[in-house]
């Protein structure tokens, strides 16, 4: 298949998995995953947990390793490198990046580059990150960090050849649970049922309350911060004041359904 129409289909893959609560491709061969997560399946009463946990499956952190802490350096220069032309967010714009949900208020904006995301899929490129994390100000936005990603199915083995899992934590979105037509409202409050926000986090819960549940959405990210001088914040997993949102579903958590 030529790349042009690959890259299309990935697009609209994505677009789909993010805009409508739709799958990627390969996604339901990694199910069980998510049930064996223990973050996850920790409080589960009824098909039901605590909302962030529910939805937030992570590698576990791994004792380091000879080379982890020269290899997570290299990367940071490399994702440094990769970031220097796109201080100015139109120049990304003008070199193939989109905005993910532009029109939505959001802690940090994703401009995504849908042919790097399908090349990181079989392939690490540490200058290639499929996203760079911008923060929104007065006059545009402002360069804080960058994604890189991989397949939903990889195995942690691949990952940590990737980034050092002893330095950085991947993760994924998933127990997504879609509200059936006119229930939208339910994905937001602080009594949400669906979406990244909501209590319902297994299939059998979803499906009891009329819903449609897909285990994943998307596939493994992880976000690194270059700027940074704290070196616990370059490869941060926790929300901040400083436009890291790595866990903050808030935004976004119905993923702007019809």
């Amino acid at each position: 298949m030529p790349l042009p129409r690959m890259i299309g289909r990935f697009r609209s893959a994505m677009i789909c998995a993010l805009i409508c609560g739709a799958v990627l491709p390969g996604m339901r061969g990694s199910q069980a995953r998510a049930a064996d997560n223990a973050p996850a399946a920790a409080g589960m009463a009824h098909g039901t947990v605590a909302p962030m946990a529910a939805h937030m499956l992570m590698t576990a952190a791994r004792p380091e390793q000879n080379g982890d802490r020269r290899r997570a350096a290299a990367l940071v220069q490399s994702a440094k490198k990769a970031m220097a032309p796109y201080q100015d967010y139109r120049q990304a714009l003008a070199d193939g990046y989109e905005i993910f949900l532009p029109n939505i208020p959001q802690p940090q904006y994703h401009f995504t580059k849908y042919q790097f995301g399908l090349e990181a899929r079989s392939h690490f490129d540490p200058l290639k990150p499929t996203s760079l994390l911008y923060t929104k100000t007065a006059d545009g936005y402002t360069l804080v960090g960058a994604m890189y990603t991989d397949r939903v199915d990889a195995a942690e083995e691949e990952l940590n050849e990737r980034v050092p899992l002893s330095v950085a934590r991947w993760h994924q979105h998933v127990n997504f649970c879609k509200a059936p037509a006119g229930r939208k409202s339910e994905y937001f409050g602080p009594d949400a049922r669906f979406g990244l926000l909501g209590s319902i986090a297994s299939q059998e819960a979803c499906q009891a309350a009329g819903g449609e549940f897909h285990p994943h959405l998307f596939g493994w990210m992880v976000h690194v911060y270059p700027y940074e001088k704290d070196p616990k914040k370059i490869w941060s997993t926790e929300d901040d004041d400083q436009g890291h949102d790595n866990m903050d579903h808030s935004a976004m958590p119905g993923m702007k359904m019809p």
